[in-house]
């Protein structure tokens, strides 16, 4: 290890302890946290105390009602009995209890939990809770869905209407009309309520939701279950999935959706949520034993407008499939152009330009082909390879054109040993691989080739709902991850489980690592040699750094990665093979004798930086001379 290592790991070690430092709240800080905390828990106290004087006042109006005095608008809806009513498609089963009027539960159907069990069940009642408010007038009391007993009035297979009924033929409807796929149309409607109601006051929705485990791997489905949103005209964003987060919105939302890993319950307004919504949404601890959990806590205030006391939605219930979300987009009435697919996160742009216009399409047809899942994704790492292909073959070459004048440029750069003369030794290399019609940074290209690809398919793979549920080989899911080996409890780093996809991707990474840094080690010469045997340490402890990232994750996306890396490494070592040394020398002598018959004719990028050397060390010198006098 040299000194310039030693000082890095030095620099690096002050600079750890100085952001640690620098990070640590001074007692001020630390001071007022305390209040701030103090501040929250007494507003929280206050918020406690007034709900409960309001559930005191509400449950007077209910007894009151019960014994016939009609002190509240809808007494006579106060009382009753909660029943069941289900509406049902080939789709979807979604259940409505006349107790406040609105959707309890939500199975979807064709799809079967990890346990085997069949169907879905999105959300229950026990978890999932929406209520509509609406506002009255002066002297009146606010009208709250989740109070009133309402009456099925109009039931068929695919329609439904509750109405709750107030004094003075005032009643409250909500009409629903489930459609042919997983999508639910639903409005609110008053008749006879503009004396009792704010003209201007919007209408109130409080919508909350546990967002319950549907897959067997709960770290990784966490992972990708956020809340989501869209600006009205505007972009998508989401809450963050890993901490407890509350955010109070800028702008006016067309949709917000409580979104599981492969399923979503999405709520939309026709004339938007009002600007100043506020969502929240908080993270549970993974269970103990490997026992089916919580993922999170969602929660959604939201106003609507109420004109006309009329106010209509639509609900997506099913799953995030890019292509089906497209499809049903068509079937809304409001004519907003919705992005539903969003739900499906593709990547930054740039990976989702590769995921949505070629990922996609080629995923499609593959299937299309009634390839299993497995095969697919070894198709399209194949045609991934086949594509950079020619790219890769003239990186290799490039950097086996370096291998072969590695004695040439040891020869040429033996006399500039000093650390001073580095300047000086690079010019020299640079002059020759010009001379010989070489670029020194070809090399790289393979990695920076790939990797656009690699993360298109990170982001891909695990939002493909095609794979849930299917196998292949060994892997009894390619969604979640194949345990070879599992255990109770958690070990840090590791989990509950060892996966051997995981491990397999990890071997092969540590081929192709082999591979190209022998190649690169067969190139480099003098200083830049000795700091390569410090690289190629760091470079094989990055498979198993990517273990302990990986091993939670799907069995489908390590098995891609495994393939990919795997291919690689076979190209590299049978480019190796094939390729002629001597052949190769021989076509670089002819290059150098063009090359110095005609001194113009070089290569473009080793030309131009042998040049800005030249030119920096130029003005190097002129500094130096400046100096001197």
């Amino acid at each position: 290890m040299n000194r310039n290592t030693v000082t890095g790991f030095i620099l690096i070690a002050l600079v750890l302890i100085g952001f640690s430092w620098w990070s640590t709240p001074s007692q001020e800080e630390i001071e007022a946290q305390k209040k701030e905390q103090q501040k929250q828990e007494l507003a929280q106290a206050t918020a406690k105390k007034k709900q409960q004087e309001a559930d005191s006042v509400k449950q007077a109006r209910i007894e009151a009602a019960a014994q016939g005095d009609t002190v509240s608008l809808f007494s006579p809806s106060l009382v009753g009995t909660a029943e069941d009513v289900v509406l049902e498609n080939e789709k979807v089963r979604l259940t409505f209890s006349t107790k406040g009027g609105t959707l309890t539960e939500a199975v979807i159907k064709s799809f079967k939990n990890y346990d085997e069990k069949p169907d879905v069940t999105l959300f229950s009642r026990e978890a999932q809770k929406m209520s509509f408010v609406i506002e009255g007038k002066s002297g009146e009391e606010n009208i709250e869905t989740k109070d009133l007993y309402f009456t099925p009035t109009k039931q068929t297979k695919d329609e439904l209407t509750l109405t709750a009924k107030g004094r003075n033929g005032v009643s409250l409807n909500i009409n629903y009309r489930l459609g042919k796929d997983y999508m639910l149309h639903f409005s609110i409607e008053g008749e006879e309520l503009s004396k009792y109601v704010s003209a201007k006051a919007p209408l109130q929705i409080l919508w909350t939701d546990t967002c319950r485990q549907q897959e067997k791997g709960f770290t990784f489905e966490n992972r990708y279950a956020s809340l989501t949103y869209k600006e009205a005209g505007g972009s998508t964003d989401y809450l963050s999935e890993t901490s407890d987060k509350s955010e109070t919105t800028e702008e006016a939302l067309d949709w917000v959706a409580f979104k599981n890993q492969f399923f979503s319950a999405v709520l939309i307004s026709k004339d938007n949520f009002h600007k100043g919504a506020k969502l929240q949404s908080k993270p549970f601890e993974k269970p103990k034993n490997k026992q089916r959990g919580n993922l999170k806590y969602y929660q959604a205030e939201l106003q609507t407008n109420f004109t006309g006391q009329l106010a209509e939605f639509e609900m997506y219930l099913g799953p995030n499939d890019f292509r089906l979300l497209k499809d049903v987009e068509e079937q809304s009435e409001f004519g907003k152009d919705l992005d539903l697919e969003r739900l499906v996160y593709l990547g930054w742009p740039l990976f989702r330009i590769i995921n949505r216009w070629f990922t996609i399409y080629v995923f499609d047809w593959l299937t299309s082909w009634g390839f299993s899942m497995g095969i697919v994704l070894i198709l399209i790492t194949l045609l991934l390879k086949a594509i950079t292909y020619p790219m890769v073959k003239k990186s290799f070459m490039s950097s086996a054109k370096m291998r072969v004048l590695k004695p040439k440029i040891e020869e040429a750069t033996k006399q500039y040993d000093k650390p001073e003369d580095q300047m000086q030794k690079q010019q020299a290399m640079m002059q020759i691989y010009s001379q010989y019609g070489v670029s020194p940074l070809s090399g790289c290209l393979p990695m920076l080739i790939q990797m656009p690809l690699w993360i298109a398919m990170f982001n891909f793979v695990p939002n493909a709902i095609q794979l849930r549920g299917q196998s292949f080989l060994w892997i009894d899911d390619l969604s979640t991850y194949d345990p070879i080996i599992e255990w109770s409890g958690h070990i840090w780093g590791i989990g509950d489980h060892l996966s051997l996809t995981c491990i397999l991707f990890c071997a092969s990474n540590l081929l192709y690592s082999y591979f190209t840094m022998r190649q690169q080690r067969d190139q480099m010469i003098g200083q830049q040699a000795q700091q390569m045997k410090m690289m190629q340490w760091m470079m094989y402890l990055m498979p198993v750094m990517f273990f302990f990232m990986f091993n939670d994750y799907s069995s489908g996306l390590n098995f891609y990665y495994f393939i990919s890396l795997l291919f690689s490494a076979i190209i590299m070592w049978v480019l190796r093979k094939t390729t002629d040394d001597k052949k190769l020398l021989m076509q670089l002598e002819k290059n150098y004798q063009e090359n110095k018959s005609n001194p113009k004719k070089q290569s473009g990028f080793a030309a131009r930086l042998a040049e800005m050397q030249k030119q920096a060390e130029e003005m190097r010198r002129q500094r130096e001379a400046m100096k001197r006098r």
